[in-house]
């Protein structure tokens, strides 16, 4: 990033603030960010170091800036090739749709139409007994209770089938309960390769982190330790390094109260400096420099 001719312009807007320390939000092991990382992190080990990179404050934990700045300079994980793989599984692991309600609900329905058509046939050779006891005409009554008859057959037939269906339905439901499964050990795998992936590219450029602090305001470098988990330094700062290492295609946008904390730890020192960049401010005036 030495080179002032692959310089990335930087811009300034207002907006976020709010830095803390390494230790608050930086576990490795910490959640999956939400918004654009999130979505690009699911096709790859990390998202694109311009995503991650490309605003400060970057929002996102030490490993991941990290990571994106290892990435950025041609390095790969180990687990590259074994991530891929699981992730052409679980693309290709689709859980079946399976509608049990309604099978259960058709065979309610049956169960009922045929409940109520017994009934009728009840009440019809009831009615039949009764007008031949007195010696009345039973043709109607007789070709109705034929007719229901005849029905109830249907509904019996209908009553089955929709059993029928319901077991195959449960059925399926057991596979897509199979495949869930497969699917979430799939997902636990893929979130613990990509938490190697982040842990292996971050400390691959450690050491170049560690001497990138050395430019940054308001840290001291023995807050970096010797890995990065052990770096308990200002987020910013960090941010400001990770950075400084990368090799980014396109703009850094930096918030104004970012440039404020540099203002106030640097001395005077110019944004520009700080992460080996030229700057636009935040009308798009080209500066030179970004801060006093």
């Amino acid at each position: 990033m030495s080179d002032p001719r692959e310089r990335r312009e930087l811009r300034t807007e207002s907006g976020r603030g709010g830095y803390g320390r390494a230790g608050v939000r930086d576990g490795p092991d910490g959640p999956e960010p939400d918004g654009p990382e999130a979505t690009a992190a699911g096709r790859d080990v990390v998202p694109s170091p311009e995503v991650v990179l490309g605003r400060i404050p970057t929002e996102t934990t030490l490993h991941r800036e990290l990571a994106a700045a290892a990435r950025s300079r041609g390095r790969t994980a180990s687990v590259r090739a074994e991530l891929t793989g699981l992730h052409e599984r679980l693309a290709s692991t689709a859980v079946p749709a399976v509608d049990l309600d309604s099978a259960r609900r058709r065979v309610a329905d049956a169960g009922g139409e045929e409940e109520r058509l017994k009934e009728q046939i009840a009440a019809l050779r009831g009615d039949v007994r009764a007008r031949r006891s007195v010696d009345a005409d039973a043709t109607e009554t007789l070709a109705e209770l034929e007719s229901t008859a005849a029905a109830l057959a249907r509904a019996q037939t209908d009553r089955i089938a929709a059993e029928q269906a319901l077991d195959g339905a449960r059925a399926r439901a057991d596979r897509a309960r199979d495949v869930r499964e497969c699917r979430l050990e799939l997902r636990d795998r893929v979130e613990n390769r990509r938490r190697d992936a982040r842990r292996e590219l971050a400390r691959a450029v450690y050491p170049a982190f560690r001497g990138a602090l050395s430019v940054v305001p308001g840290v001291v470098p023995d807050d970096a330790g010797t890995r990065p988990s052990t770096y308990d330094g200002p987020r910013l700062a960090a941010s400001l390094a990770a950075v400084r290492i990368a090799e980014l295609d396109g703009p850094v946008t930096v918030d104004e109260s970012a440039a404020a904390w540099i203002a106030e730890h640097g001395d005077g020192i110019a944004v520009r400096a700080v992460i080996d960049a030229e700057t636009v401010d935040q009308h798009g005036d080209i500066s030179g420099e970004l801060g006093p």
